[in-house]
């Protein structure tokens, strides 16, 4: 998913630092959403979970260039699903920051792009869980088509903001659309992947189910709405 540096550049960078700063001003709202129901204490160590599984999915778990971009399986789902939307978008953002600083500071021109295109997608998640999963259903009684078709959101997000900054940044020529669509049909794959590992994530939380966490999970894991 990451954009990598030239694709986008110039006074067109303008719009990737007004998309990451409606990301960041939407995920202390998301952070004080979380804080009506949990301590800062819980939010605090689920964005540390959060950050830890985004550095692992990025520079652990398998990734490929592709096209435009490159294939990283990205557990968007999962960290929303047991850590909650807060924790989840800072656990991304700073794991990004995290690997630019450290492993790869080539990509760092671009990181607001890349915040941008982690972060909608998640925030599209969010809003699409109320319809997608009933208000009595804990996210551990989830079942694969309700994982399908949140993880189908997010990754087909990302996919969408990779395009869409690939289009922006350097146009409609043909070798730029063969990599774009190259990319996209790739990493759509992910889509039949991800839900897999949700599922498992989910069937070991649900083991925990009545244990003491000490809230190191998003309480709506184990309960209604």
């Amino acid at each position: 998913m990451h954009i990598e540096p030239g694709v986008v550049d110039g006074a067109k960078m303008a719009l990737a630092y007004g998309t990451a700063a409606a990301g960041a001003g939407y995920s202390f709202k998301l952070a004080a959403d979380d804080l009506k129901q949990h301590a800062f204490a819980s939010l605090a160590v689920r964005t540390v979970l959060a950050t830890v599984g985004t550095f692992v999915f990025f520079e652990i778990l398998p990734h490929f260039p592709v096209g435009i971009s490159e294939v990283h399986f990205i557990l968007g789902t999962t960290l929303f699903l047991l850590l909650g939307p807060a924790a989840a978008a800072f656990g991304l953002v700073f794991g990004l920051l995290m690997q630019g600083t450290f492993f790869a500071p080539s990509d760092m021109p671009m990181f607001f792009v890349n915040m941008t295109t982690l972060l909608f997608p998640l925030f599209a998640v969010h809003a699409l869980a109320k319809r997608i999963v009933p208000q009595a259903t804990a996210y551990v009684d989830l079942d694969y088509a309700q994982v399908l078709k949140m993880s189908a959101i997010y990754q087909g997000g990302v996919v969408a903001w990779v395009a869409f900054w690939a289009i922006y940044g350097q146009g409609f020529g043909a070798e730029n659309m063969t990599s774009v669509m190259t990319f996209g049909a790739t990493y759509m794959l992910v889509v039949l992947i991800e839900p897999i590992a949700d599922l498992g994530v989910l069937a070991g939380a649900k083991a925990l189910r009545g244990a003491k966490t000490g809230g190191l999970f998003n309480k709506r894991l184990y309960s209604a709405a």
